[in-house]
């Protein structure tokens, strides 16, 4: 038995396939972990539903905020932009059987496997743990989003408001809503924070060229690093999977930008990646 840990997929439909070809991916004994972005910008959102849909049993999977897009614009919250590929899932008989699946997705992931090494525990998220949460407040503030995305009265008013940049920092006179869209933030949007978890929106490429008083949120001091685990997360595609950083895994290759998509096996260590198909 394999555990892959797969970066933004992001509707590259057929270089998901040649990626499970690659790996040899054995359904009846193998386990998938999507890191989020299922959907959009990519040519085949739908399918990328539909095979993941399929072989969810043998999945792993955190929101990403693509993910979350498409929920809302699937809830009447907003129209799809100009960029958006998901007009056949929208349009899809199925739809219904997707939102609802998507919605009962956790924002985080942790579980503890035998490596070749050593047991290890891996937390995934989608774009990173901010560097002021501890694992446990990391899993309570993800679990709390994910219970307010399940409920039939709490799920519209909160994409209704899910939506900004602000609040960029934790503080104590935080509103419910405020609270819930900026810990959405650091679980599907965050790049570049400062060491008491300041967000920065602005910047998205490189993680060597940081805005003024920032760092990649990876390079600042995490108080969940304080125990025995390793992060996994996409969202990032500049990164080209490097941190730099034993313990803490960049997924996103950029695949729906030109790059590869890329597994990474986490009992051996080994990575796997498909170039684009054009």
């Amino acid at each position: 038995m394999s555990n892959y840990a797969i970066g933004d997929v992001q509707g590259c439909y057929r270089e998901l396939n040649e990626l499970l070809i690659l790996i040899n991916f054995d359904p009846s004994d193998d386990t998938l972990w999507f890191c989020g972005d299922l959907v959009n910008r990519g040519p085949e959102s739908l399918e990328c539903l539909k095979l993941i849909h399929s072989i969810k049993d043998n999945c792993s999977i955190t929101l990403g905020n693509h993910d979350l897009h498409l929920i809302a614009v699937a809830n009447g919250i907003l129209e799809p932009s100009k960029n958006d590929t998901i007009g056949q899932i929208l349009k899809n008989q199925d739809r219904d059987l997707y939102i609802e699946w998507l919605k009962s997705i956790p924002l985080l992931h942790k579980s503890t496997i035998l490596t070749e090494a050593e047991e290890r525990t891996f937390v995934m998220t989608h774009a990173g743990i901010p560097p002021h949460w501890s694992l446990n407040n990391a899993i309570k503030f993800s679990e709390e989003i994910s219970s307010v995305l399940r409920s039939k009265t709490n799920c519209i008013p909160f994409l209704k408001t899910m939506y900004g940049d602000y609040p960029d920092q934790y503080n104590k006179d935080l509103k419910t809503e405020e609270r819930l869209r900026l810990n959405t933030n650091y679980l599907t949007r965050m790049r570049f924070c400062n060491q008491e978890g300041k967000l920065e929106f602005k910047h998205k490429g490189e993680s060597n060229k940081p805005p003024e008083g920032y760092k990649p949120w990876f390079d600042n001091d995490l108080r969940i690093m304080q125990e025995p685990v390793h992060l996994l997360f996409g969202h990032w595609a500049a990164l080209n999977g490097e941190t730099g950083i034993e313990n803490i895994s960049a997924l996103d290759t950029g695949c729906v930008w030109g790059g590869k998509l890329t597994a990474f096996n986490l009992e051996e260590g080994r990575v796997f990646s498909c170039n684009r198909l054009n």
